[in-house]
């Protein structure tokens, strides 16, 4: 019987030693050969499985972090037989999304056909094709273009009283402020209404934009989320820093006042503002890794890229680059205010390199300017009408593992106090 098992699992071993070497002449015999063309540099994988190693994590953003700084910001990976790019440069970002943006204008993500936009004939998921292009153009047209967006302020404004009068309510109570509630109730989207029913009428909506040209959807499911967890970011940063919150105070109560409740038209007044919410999308974006897809063959920077090879865009690590950045990992907003008119001006071309927290080229995100002027009105209440009580020294500032978007894995609990007696009003 010993023996029978011996023969048995020694011709198990046999079997899968042969299946392994199989795959592995395989994936070196039929495989396209690269001979001859110079590839960016690769960091030593393993047989079989490649780089797969390395890109296992729950903070894969850290851990492509971790191998740009040690083999360089432009790498070429691979798992088994998927060539995989990686970029943590700025300006080979900015190259791939200038000179090749319509070569990797797709994203090639797995469709959830559950979703809210149908799988792969969602705006997120399509290909670049005629179909995404005119989805493009009925999104900025009618729902987040400037004229779209100057419809919707009265609703957006009624949206920054009633978020106004939940915290308040809150505080009122004394409840504890535990970062995620009173954000989901003021959405970050100016429509409120119809959410429910638009996933099995979006179809319907769509025609009627067509023949009517009438946009009745009361309800932007895009970046809801995302700009949740911006949010909740940068006021951890705020309570962490208590001269950033004092100096952002006084310039709200400067230009607002401290009777009237602050206004999306107020937000160009206040610099220093939106200095707060760039340097928080700079060191917190939404989506820290960009993945789009090479349609065709290319040469970057004299190296050769083949066609249908994945490319990762680390964000995360671009914007925290020690070369670009000055003191890479503080909060420090005032890295965004200008002096002078030219020295602005410097400072917006340089941004366009090395600052993309809502992603580039075509498939950018449609929705930033909402999201920026959404994310910085929330901002600007919590602040101007709240003080924050918190338990402890600092916020904890831990990234939680397994998440697609950045998220915050203890979001902060504080304690509301109001500034005023008097409620802050609207006019």
């Amino acid at each position: 019987m010993a023996a029978l098992f011996t023969v048995d699992f020694q011709n198990c071993f046999i079997f899968i030693l042969v299946c392994l070497f199989s795959i592995l002449f395989y994936s070196l015999l039929f495989k396209k050969s690269k001979a001859g063309f110079n590839l960016p540099p690769s960091p030593p994988s393993l047989p079989i499985i490649g780089h797969l190693h390395l890109l296992l994590s729950f903070l894969i953003h850290k851990s492509l972090q971790k191998l740009s700084s040690k083999y360089g910001p432009f790498l070429h990976l691979r798992v088994f037989n998927v060539p995989i790019v990686l970029v943590s440069s700025a300006s080979i970002a900015y190259e791939i999304f200038t000179a090749h943006d319509v070569n990797v204008s797709t994203r090639n993500l797995p469709t959830n056909e559950g979703s809210l936009f149908f799988g792969s004939l969602g705006f997120t998921t399509a290909p670049y094709e005629d179909y995404w292009k005119f989805m493009k153009k009925l999104i900025v047209t009618k729902l987040l273009g400037p004229q779209a967006l100057e419809r919707s302020g009265g609703i957006r404004a009624e949206e920054v009283e009633r978020f106004y009068s939940n915290l308040l309510d809150k505080a009122m109570r004394k409840d504890l402020f535990r970062g995620e509630r009173p954000l989901k109730k003021f959405g970050i989207s100016p429509f409120k209404k119809e959410l429910a029913s638009l996933s099995t009428r979006f179809d319907e909506v769509l025609e009627k934009i067509l023949v009517e040209y009438e946009d009745n959807i009361d309800e932007h499911h895009q970046g809801t989320d995302t700009s949740t967890h911006a949010i909740q970011w940068k006021m951890a940063e705020i309570i962490n820093n208590p001269n950033i919150l004092e100096r952002l105070r006084e310039e709200i109560d400067f230009v607002v006042g401290k009777s009237r409740l602050i206004q999306e038209t107020d937000v160009p007044n206040i610099p220093f503002l939106q200095a707060v919410v760039k340097e928080g999308l700079r060191l917190h974006p939404p989506v820290p890794i960009l993945v789009r897809m090479f349609q065709e063959s290319c040469e970057i920077k004299d190296f050769y890229i083949a066609e249908k090879t994945t490319l990762l865009v680390n964000l995360y690590d671009m914007m925290r680059d020690p070369d670009t950045w000055e003191d890479p990992e503080e909060f420090k907003p005032e890295r965004f205010l200008a002096s002078s008119r030219s020295e602005q001006e410097d400072k917006i071309r340089a941004e366009v390199l090395k600052y993309i927290p809502f992603g580039s080229g075509r498939r950018a995100c449609p929705g930033s300017n909402l999201a920026y002027e959404s994310i910085a009105i929330a901002i600007g209440v919590m602040v101007q009408c709240f003080d924050w009580k918190f338990k402890g020294d600092k916020v904890n500032m831990e990234e939680a593992r397994g998440a697609m978007t950045l998220t915050m894995a203890h979001p902060f609990k504080c304690t509301l106090v109001p500034r005023t007696i008097l409620p802050f009003t609207s006019s």
